[in-house]
């Protein structure tokens, strides 16, 4: 591997690293949230910070596609009732990690809801569409350009993507979709950042504003 594509997969995948890293530390939320809050921005800093760019192209379909994303979130357990994901299919439904002392801490809500914005969409769509899915259609992925299409790539990191979201699988899958859509319709990881942290932000002010606080694993 060359020093430059060495150096970009560095920018691309190690603020997802470091935060999917720290998620099997025994640490309460309290500690974790704000400890990794501060090592992945320093990750996009040191590392990623070249091979970003915030100019979306299409600012208003971006913000209206992650309004869309967050109703198809929360629009099955609206329309079955909390019952839903309760099954073996949803792996006996979600439960939050969070305490009520957590829920009551005004600091780390904050914290939690500046990652949730402004740290996930951005290592998510380093990691998701801005690397992986261009690495597996050139493991030198520098060769390939944002939101070029292969059907494997697609749906391997749709289906990735839906996994790591739990017992919200199906909607992650869907989202999963979306996103890879949408970067190969703009060509823009700006536009992908600006879908998921509209996705995001919509989600906290649910979770904070009706208490279901299960959307936060």
């Amino acid at each position: 591997m060359t020093a430059p594509v060495s150096r970009a997969t560095a920018g691309y995948i190690v603020p997802f690293l470091i935060y999917v890293a720290m998620i099997a530390l025994p640490l309460p939320p309290q500690v974790l949230f704000p400890v990794r809050f501060v090592l992945v921005l320093a990750a996009i800093l040191v590392f990623s910070r070249p091979y970003l760019s915030f100019k979306p192209s299409q600012t208003l379909a971006s913000i209206g596609a992650g309004i869309a994303v967050f109703v198809i979130w929360i629009g099955p357990d609206l329309l079955f009732g909390p019952g839903y994901r309760h099954s073996w299919l949803f792996f006996g439904g979600p439960s939050s990690s969070l305490s009520p002392a957590s829920e009551n801490n005004s600091f780390f809500l904050v914290v939690r809801v500046l990652s949730s914005v402004a740290l996930v969409p951005v290592f998510e769509e380093l990691f998701w569409r801005g690397w992986l899915m261009r690495w597996l259609i050139n493991q030198d992925f520098l060769k390939v350009p944002l939101g070029a299409y292969q059907v494997g790539a697609f749906w391997l990191v749709a289906v990735l993507f839906a996994s790591e979201h739990g017992p919200y699988w199906d909607v992650g899958l869907i989202t999963g979709v979306i996103y890879n859509w949408w970067i190969v319709r703009t060509k823009n990881l700006a536009d992908c950042i600006l879908v998921h942290a509209v996705t995001n932000g919509a989600l906290a002010a649910y979770v904070l504003a009706a208490g279901q606080w299960q959307y936060w694993l």
